[in-house]
């Protein structure tokens, strides 16, 4: 979740509201860290939470192209509030042989992010941690690369992006800072190719240059990390062909979003979405013509 087009470096984040310019929303928020365990096969994972968002319904962010009225409509049918949008800000702890792999980073310390003590609570420290693998360079997935004192928080760990993403992250002044302290760590790939055991980025184009997803297998069970392919469990599932603000290429955002949404109602396979209520694992199902979110492990 960021203005369109660019990515916040650790400087602006909490200043720069991680929103489209002029819009008008609560922001970053804390919450109480969490840590929910549960196993895919014969991995071990974790979701943690890391904040919470709230996004005005102010048509520059959900339903663009629809006006907030029809967001409304939407929020107020699942008995939500009208005026805002509240999105989780969550991360996935993935144990696999010989790593510990943390996907995203949140929000980080200096923007209410408690991301490190949901990771104390799931029984790690931050030297743990052996990689970082990082779905794109949002201020809410990247902004918990460093520490208040802009040193790395995951002191010894590889940070995976993909090879477009981090061409993009260098052409941003913003990020200027951030690049200098994880550049000696970054290892960049191509999508479609595993990068560690069980796990493969996949490419999710529209929301960043570089934006994947994290595919995840185990003894025949899969999740998809759909990192921010949707936003809302609501607007983003019910109407994926609405615009969505916060995608750099809104076009194909949509495409993308549509694409992955109709696979996974097929496919049946487990789902981790960052950005859906804690813990954020569950199926997409069919529903109208649009899709819904069934929370859960069944």
């Amino acid at each position: 979740m960021t203005f369109r087009g660019a990515a916040l470096s650790l400087l602006t984040i909490a200043a720069a509201s991680l929103a489209p310019a002029g819009a008008l929303t609560a922001g970053p928020i804390a919450a109480p860290p969490a840590a929910e365990a549960f196993r895919l096969g014969g991995l071990k994972l974790f979701t943690l939470r890391d904040a919470r968002y709230e996004a005005a319904n102010d048509g520059r962010t959900f339903g663009v192209d629809a006006g907030p009225a029809a967001v409304a409509a939407l929020l107020s049918k699942s008995g939500l509030p009208t005026d805002h949008i509240d999105l989780s800000v969550d991360a996935l702890l993935v144990i696999v042989p010989g790593h510990v792999a943390l996907i995203d980073t949140g929000l980080g310390p200096k923007a209410h992010g408690g991301l490190i003590a949901s990771l104390k609570a799931a029984g790690f420290v931050p030297a743990e941690v052996t990689d970082l693998l990082i779905t794109h360079s949002h201020g809410d997935h990247i902004g918990g690369l460093l520490d208040t004192a802009g040193a790395a928080a995951f002191p010894k760990a590889t940070v995976r992006l993909s090879a477009k993403e981090w061409a993009w992250i260098q052409t941003q002044a913003s990020s200027a800072g951030l690049v200098a302290a994880i550049g000696p760590k970054v290892k960049t790939f191509e999508p479609g190719v595993p990068i560690l055991p069980g796990i493969t980025p996949v490419a999710l184009g529209g929301h960043t240059p570089g934006h994947v997803g994290y595919e995840i297998v185990s003894n025949g069970a899969r999740l998809l990390d759909i990192g921010d392919s949707a936003h809302s469990s609501i607007v983003s599932l019910a109407r994926p062909e609405w615009t969505m603000g916060f995608d750099n290429d809104p076009v194909a955002g949509k495409s993308s979003r549509r694409d992955t949404l109709a696979m996974l109602a097929k496919t049946h396979e487990l789902v981790f979405a960052p950005h859906f209520p804690f813990p954020g694992v569950g199926r997409i199902e069919a529903s109208g013509e649009g899709y819904a979110w069934k929370a859960g492990l069944k």
